[in-house]
């Protein structure tokens, strides 16, 4: 299977016209507990050409790629990413300590290094414990 994610990432670069700097595993593969039928959730980040950020209007910071039985594919504009680690926001974190990685670069070796000083314990644990929250639909009280 990681042949075929390897595939559909150069696909993605092709079609999109973006460079991928990093791609993962995020779901449950990633963390060790997925089941039989579990898909792959692959997730990366990517940048456009440089013209692409000189736009004035507002433009799509997301690609959604795949979605299906088997694949759960999709990825963040490094803009948004960066936007995001300014907030602290986990899911960046999580994507940067995935122990699989498909694709990474070395752009992103200079990013990774510098993603750990710009986490927040605390709006991490905000961010957790509203997820808990929502899903179980109990009310918590903020630390």
């Amino acid at each position: 299977m990681r042949d075929v994610i390897i595939e559909k990432l150069r696909e993605i670069e092709q079609k999109e016209q973006v460079t991928i700097l990093h791609a993962v595993e995020s779901g449950s593969r990633a963390w060790g507990f997925a089941s039989p039928d579990s898909d792959y959730d692959v997730r990366f980040i990517y940048v456009r050409p440089a013209e692409y950020y000189l736009k004035l209007e507002k433009t799509r910071d997301v690609i959604e790629w795949q979605l299906d039985e088997r694949l759960d594919i999709n990825g963040w504009d490094l803009q948004k990413a960066l936007r995001l680690l300014h907030s602290s926001n986990p899911t960046l974190f999580e994507w940067n300590n995935s122990p699989i990685v498909y694709k990474t670069t070395e752009e992103w070796a200079e990013i990774r290094i510098e993603i750990n000083n710009y986490f927040s314990a605390r709006s991490g644990l905000y961010h957790y414990l509203n997820t808990a929250t929502t899903t179980t639909g109990t009310q918590s009280r903020n630390p």
